[in-house]
């Protein structure tokens, strides 16, 4: 069985959240990875900034950062649960970038949340090729949970 947490370290309620952690188990189901864990944990600009500072050395705030707990080393134990991580997001700079894209802040904190779920897979941007097959994987998991750009 998988475990997402959620934590909210703003003070405002997010009603969109719920509907997130679904999308964040349907990507889990589409990737057949079960007994893992990991934590979205909701933050403002100024947290996420000193994230970004501190782990990759860009004096900035980001929207979403992921700190992997797995590597090509891990060792996973049969009926063992995975860990994969913690992933951040601003919930400013989620707004902010709903707004700009004129989309909804479903639409941006569920794609901001799918996308940090495959960095915490060992996914990355890094080149062209592995933009596409990330950035193709997110938006299958977005479309097969009905978030997509044109209808939110």
């Amino acid at each position: 069985m998988n475990h997402i947490e959620i934590f909210v370290q703003v003070k405002e309620e997010i009603k969109e959240l719920e509907t997130v952690k679904k999308v964040l188990q349907c990507a889990l189901k589409k990737e057949k990875i079960e007994n893992a864990s990991f934590n979205l944990i909701i933050v403002d600009n100024q947290y996420i900034h000193e994230l970004n500072k501190t782990y990759r050395n860009m004096d900035k705030e980001t929207d979403v950062i992921t700190f992997a707990l797995e590597d090509e080393d891990s060792i996973i134990l049969p009926n063992e649960e995975r860990v994969l991580g913690d992933i951040y997001i601003s919930i400013e700079k989620a707004k902010e970038q709903a707004e700009s894209y004129g989309h909804s802040l479903l639409r941006e904190l569920s794609f901001l949340a799918i996308h940090g779920f495959y960095h915490l897979l060992g996914y990355d941007h890094q080149t062209k090729e592995e933009e596409a097959i990330m950035f193709q994987k997110q938006e299958e998991v977005l479309q097969e949970y009905g978030i997509t750009r044109e209808n939110i």
